[in-house]
């Protein structure tokens, strides 16, 4: 047995949950795989792996091996290009997380940028609203929006994510439009289901000023693309990031609501795991997506 091809091979499958697929990443057979894990389990006398006909799990034991594999596997192409002639080549593969939304609107573009720019990288991206375990799921890379948690993670900010108000024209056209921030308790407002409180809305004035509004409604949801969709087709006030509304509102499907207040700034994040040495593929990502995004962040410029 090749130690090194068996680890890459087990790390594989765990990552995956499925030997079909693992197999069709490395470009071996479903058998081959299949023989290499046993090989190493039978090496190791442990199980590493819950094998039943519709998905691969992880033993306690293969969790623990797999953070320990994973961190040899890094170190190890840290060494190769460490002293390649082909150093500054970017190689292997990425497992990445993010927000569905941003992740069509923004992510996406940038990491294609990056594939062509780097061809012999892979990668398998993830794009989902819930809140995922960077180690437990072995993500190389996870973007998240918001005020992060205190965790052993490593977190850079990536971008500004501004939060505005907004509606379309005909809904202002129809109730008004709010002139002050109480306002709004006489407005329909459109909520991110997930949010706690999420009708209570924090805005802060241009002057420092603080408040927080309740604001009704009867729409709730827990996709800004879906909230966005509301808020053109006038079903009431948005409270949404840039990211999101800056398109519609620069081809006037929606207007600014109270622009002297504004909802807290919230930060876009490359988040990733506390890794003794940060590979050279996610550092380069990640130096790839804050240049892309930009201080402000090109979508800003739309409605500035």
């Amino acid at each position: 047995m090749d130690k090194l091809t068996a680890l890459t091979v087990f790390q594989r499958v765990a990552e995956t949950e499925n030997f079909s697929r693992a197999a069709e990443g490395l470009g071996m057979s479903k058998s081959v795989v299949s023989k290499q894990v046993s090989a190493l389990e039978e090496s190791l006398g442990v199980k590493l792996l819950y094998r039943t006909t519709r998905r691969v799990s992880l033993t306690d034991a293969g969790r623990a091996y797999l953070e320990r594999t994973r961190r040899v596997l890094e170190e190890l192409e840290e060494a190769d290009n460490a002293v390649s002639a082909l150093s500054a080549e970017i190689k292997g593969r990425l497992k990445i997380n993010a927000p569905l939304t941003f992740g069509i609107q923004h992510l996406g573009p940038a990491l294609c940028d990056f594939l062509n720019a780097h061809p012999k990288l892979a990668l398998d991206v993830d794009l989902a609203d819930r809140f995922v375990d960077v180690v437990e799921e072995g993500y190389d890379l996870v973007i998240r929006i918001g005020a992060l948690a205190d965790s052993s993670l490593i977190a850079r900010k990536l971008a500004d994510s501004r939060m505005i108000l907004s509606a379309a024209p005909g809904y202002l056209a129809r109730h008004g439009t709010p002139q002050t921030p109480d306002d709004l308790t006489r407005h329909a407002g459109l909520h991110y289901r997930h949010e706690r409180q999420a009708r209570g809305w924090p805005l802060k004035s241009a002057t420092g000023e603080e408040t927080v509004v309740q604001v009704p409604g009867s729409f709730a949801a827990n996709n800004g693309d879906l909230i966005l969709r509301a808020a053109v087709d006038g079903l009431g006030i948005a409270r949404l990031p840039t990211f999101i509304v800056a398109e519609a509102m620069a081809a006037g499907a929606l207007t600014p609501v109270l622009p002297g207040w504004a909802p807290p700034t919230a930060g876009i994040w490359a988040v990733y795991p506390p890794n003794r040495h940060l590979s050279a593929k996610v550092r380069a990502l990640i130096d790839h997506l804050s240049g892309r995004f930009g201080d402000p962040p090109y979508w800003d410029a739309k409605i500035s």
